[in-house]
């Protein structure tokens, strides 16, 4: 077993169970895909089982209100961050993750903040090329 590795990424806390398709109304020319996501260019996004994300980013707290729009915006993001989507998208996903919290239940007055924090501090997440680095152990 000496020499044996693995290879993983830090950051993520909770993994899809079952697959999950919602309409986001993006509409690439052909499917984007990777092994855990698909968005076809009729506006369908599937996610699908075991896809790992890290709930809801920054100073607050993991509520169900704000677990599917984590979902949908991290996957969108992480299509920009590999290439895959056109960061144009970025403000639709972002709209996107509000309309989901506000449909899930959460206060008026912390989907601004969150909205507010989402704007300011989220177009580096979204940007080519920052997908977490690989980690090897041991």
């Amino acid at each position: 077993m000496k020499g044996d590795h693995i290879k993983y990424r830090k950051g993520y806390k909770y993994q899809l169970v079952e697959n999950y398709t919602v309409f986001v109304g993006i509409l690439p020319l052909r499917p984007v895909a990777t092994d855990w996501i698909v968005l076809q260019p009729n506006g369908w996004l599937t996610i699908f089982r075991g896809y790992a994300w890290d709930g809801p980013s920054g100073p607050t707290f993991d509520t169900s209100s704000s677990m599917r729009g984590s979902l949908i915006h991290d996957a969108l993001y992480q299509l920009m961050r590999l290439g895959l989507l056109d960061e144009c998208h970025r403000v639709k996903a972002d709209q996107l993750l509000r309309a989901v919290c506000i449909e899930d239940g959460m206060p008026p007055f912390r989907v601004e903040i969150w909205e507010g924090m989402v704007s300011l501090f989220a177009a580096g997440c979204a940007a080519r090329g920052s997908e977490p680095d690989v980690l090897t152990a041991p």
